[in-house]
């Protein structure tokens, strides 16, 4: 592959830099594409119009993977800057656009920059950390974008408590940190792993493990967005109200987030996929018995520390298909997240139609059990 480097080449020419850049871009997601959720009723106030009009705006997320994750391979051809710097720029003009948009089709753009912006990012990560490490460093990553997820409706509520503008106005805060990343990327590129070896009867890659290893991908990330998705909607069912259900919802993103900056350590000591999708499962099962907010929290949470490794485990595994170019695996597990982000949450949505939502979460376990399927044939 064009602009690749050996393992050891890899790790001599700025590992630390490759972590930190990802790190930045990762945590930026998490802020953003959070904060985007949380603006929404802030956003329907300023604007006069009903928040139901805007609910379609998260979805651009997964309209981005979808658009973004096909050019994989040519925006990677010579290594991680393009989509950095492109990433980064888009994502700042967003956040500015959403922050002080006056009318709905600003806001729109801002939000349709998020999820391009945020879909270049998801698209370089797992290319950037591709290797015999790629689980913990993107477990790792992935569990800093999980830790501002959880930041960024708590910063956009305060904000909007002291009066001073909109509370969306803390989308800003973003801003500097991506400054920092285009000035670090352009000051010292970080070059994309070799494509792994071949390792399989001495063949090139077999389209078999690919399909298999992308559909465990599309499956955890269903799950993961079920839960991001509904959480609040759960919550007002269980008889919180709305504030309340907003902020007791953070559990999800807090469990997500100790779940994964505990991963590298979990890795070594346990089948984190069974595992994880064993406590997801018990947690989608609390959630439909549970009958007041309290316990429907400790669903959310508990799901959160289930979820946590999945996503950044079999996507590391996806990447390191014998054969598979870092830049492909990139583009295929973007192109996953997207098919599930896109298709999930508005799945249990219909389900919700024709049974409560309460009942629907159950849908959930046999994504789980599918995933199990999968992740064990390889």
């Amino acid at each position: 592959m064009r602009g690749g480097v050996g393992a050891s080449g890899f790790a001599a020419s700025g590992g630390g830099a490759v972590v930190r850049q990802a790190a930045i871009a990762q945590s930026s997601i998490g802020y953003a594409i959070t904060g985007l959720g949380a603006c929404l009723v802030l956003l329907a106030q300023d604007l006069q119009v009903r928040p139901e009009q805007l609910a379609w705006l998260p979805t651009t997320f997964g309209a981005g993977l979808l658009v973004v994750a096909p050019a994989g391979p040519y925006l990677l051809r010579r290594g991680s800057r393009l989509s950095l710097v492109a990433g980064a720029l888009l994502i700042a003009v967003g956040a500015i656009l959403l922050a002080t948009a006056a009318a709905v089709p600003v806001a729109a753009a801002g939000a349709l920059l998020l999820g391009i912006g945020g879909a270049a990012f998801v698209l370089v990560t797992p290319a950037m950390l591709a290797g015999p490490a790629a689980a913990g460093r993107l477990t790792t990553v992935i569990g800093l974008s999980s830790a501002a997820a959880v930041v960024a409706p708590l910063a956009i509520g305060a904000w909007d408590t002291t009066g001073v503008g909109t509370g969306r106005l803390a989308l800003l805060v973003i801003v500097p940190p991506l400054a920092v990343l285009i000035f670090d990327v352009c000051r010292r590129p970080s070059p994309l792993p070799a494509p792994a070896v071949a390792t399989v009867d001495g063949q090139g890659m077999r389209r078999g493990p690919v399909v298999r290893r992308w559909g465990v991908v599309v499956l955890a990330v269903s799950v993961e967005f079920c839960f991001t998705i509904w959480g609040v909607a759960r919550l007002t069912g269980a008889g919180a109200g709305t504030g309340a259900a907003a902020l007791l919802s953070t559990a999800f993103p807090l469990g997500m987030a100790c779940g994964r900056l505990a991963g590298p350590w979990l890795l070594s000591r346990l089948p984190v996929v069974p595992a994880g999708a064993a406590v997801t499962a018990a947690s989608a099962v609390l959630m439909v018995a549970a009958g007041s907010p309290v316990l429907v929290t400790v669903g959310l949470a508990g799901a959160g520390l289930g979820v946590a490794t999945l996503y950044p485990v079999t996507l590391a595994r996806l990447v390191g298909t014998p054969g598979l170019s870092a830049a492909h695996a990139a583009s295929i597990g973007a192109f996953a997240s997207g098919t599930a982000i896109v298709a999930a949450p508005a799945a249990l949505a219909r389900l919700a139609d024709v049974a409560d939502l309460r009942l629907a979460y159950l849908v959930t376990l046999p994504l789980l059990a599918a995933m199990l399927v999968l992740h064990r044939r390889g």
